[in-house]
């Protein structure tokens, strides 16, 4: 399958992980997942890391892998995440629901979508992705990526607005600077992403 699928995401602070980021749909999608309770850099770095240790990101070879061979892969130094091991279920969990309904490819998940609401009703299917994760990575998808089915906005919450909230607002050093200047400020504040 030829994709189309190219955006202007810089949030790990290395051109490459980027790169692989904006050009490859399942990174983009793994990168979402081991987004939590790590920084935004480390997390979306994490399948660049994966790809250097495996050779290829694919979900059906990540799916049918075995699970200690594969945990092992994640914790290797540096780590993909603050706990490798349950993110290596996670990652596979998700690989194989990939295989599973899209045939593996991850593009498949949106390029599908003819609604905001599918798109949504899709993403929070997937194993490792609550509310907050499918509302975040609908804006991503639209705001970094070009995929802008109709009602995106409505499904994305307050993450399709302009406030430097998320992931899906960085596209430069600067960007990232103000996304954690505003959360810092939230926490301070004792307010959440969405308020």
């Amino acid at each position: 399958m030829t994709s189309k699928f190219s955006g202007d995401l810089a949030v790990t602070g290395s051109d490459e992980a980027d790169q692989l980021l904006n050009k490859n749909p399942l990174a983009l999608l793994l990168g979402m997942l081991l987004d939590q309770q790590i920084p935004m850099e480390w997390a979306f770095k994490g399948p660049y890391t994966l790809l250097e240790r495996l050779g290829e990101l694919d979900a059906s070879q990540i799916a049918s892998m075995d699970p200690a061979k594969f945990e092992s892969i994640c914790k290797e130094k540096p780590a993909i995440h603050r706990f490798p091991s349950s993110m290596a279920g996670r990652i596979q969990d998700l690989c194989e629901h990939l295989v599973e309904n899209y045939d593996g490819d991850a593009e498949k998940l949106w390029a599908g979508s003819d609604s905001g609401e599918i798109l949504y009703n899709r993403l929070i299917d997937l194993p490792g992705f609550g509310a907050e994760k499918s509302m975040i990575f609908t804006a991503l998808l639209a705001k970094r990526m070009g995929f802008s089915p109709p009602g995106w906005q409505k499904c994305a919450g307050p993450f399709a607005d302009k406030t430097p909230r998320s992931v899906a607002d960085i596209n430069s050093p600067g960007s990232l600077t103000k996304v954690r200047a505003w959360k810092k400020a939230q926490k301070a504040a004792g307010k959440s992403k969405q308020e």
